[in-house]
């Protein structure tokens, strides 16, 4: 018997990947961290962020066309909310990491993050209070420690995550099957 549905906060999603989004406003570096954040096209690969208009890091994605999205492990927890709580506006926030540059020269990344993604401003969409940013990636950068057989491996990395509208940050889990093959058996496939 199926249990009932009770009406929740409608504000409520599934865990998101928590990345810190670089840009240089006024020639400075400035980051801040967010959640809201996707793929939405694989040729060319293209990533969207959403941001307040309001914060400080819009600007310097409309300055300089790039940002970046620095992916931060659950050991960087304290200093990526800090990124989130306080406003490039008042505080300079670049001498908290290492940085480097990629292609672009414009989109600062921190050397801290197991993953980096380095993007060229295609697209944005404004919204009352949000816009959202889609970038072309230009580059991606991952820490040789976080590899395995060349690629991105999640269990390494450490990825933050989070919910909402409870406000907490989680910890990757374990894989629990392996995309476009779990369902081949119920088309009377095996799967390789």
């Amino acid at each position: 018997m199926r249990m009932g549905r009770i009406k929740v906060d409608r504000n409520v999603f599934v865990p998101m990947p928590v990345a810190l989004v670089g840009t240089l406003v006024r020639g400075r570096p400035n980051f801040m961290a967010a959640g809201w954040l996707t793929r939405v096209n694989i040729t060319p690969p293209l990533i969207a962020v959403v941001l307040n208009n309001a914060h400080h890091t819009p600007q310097g994605v409309a300055e300089n066309g790039t940002f970046s999205l620095c992916f931060p492990s659950t050991a960087m927890v304290r200093v990526t909310d800090y990124c989130g709580i306080v406003s490039g506006h008042q505080v300079d926030k670049s001498g908290l990491f290492e940085l480097f540059y990629g292609d672009t020269q414009t989109a600062p990344m921190i050397a801290e993050c197991p993953l980096n993604i380095e993007c060229r401003l295609v697209q944005t969409v404004a919204f009352q209070d949000d816009s959202i940013y889609i970038g072309e990636i230009v580059a991606a950068y991952c820490e040789e420690r976080c590899l395995t057989d060349g690629s991105p491996d999640f269990e390494k990395i450490d990825p933050l995550l989070l919910t909402m509208p409870d406000n907490r940050y989680w910890r990757f889990g374990a894989p629990v099957g392996r995309a476009w093959q779990e369902g081949r058996q119920l088309q009377g496939e095996t799967a390789p």
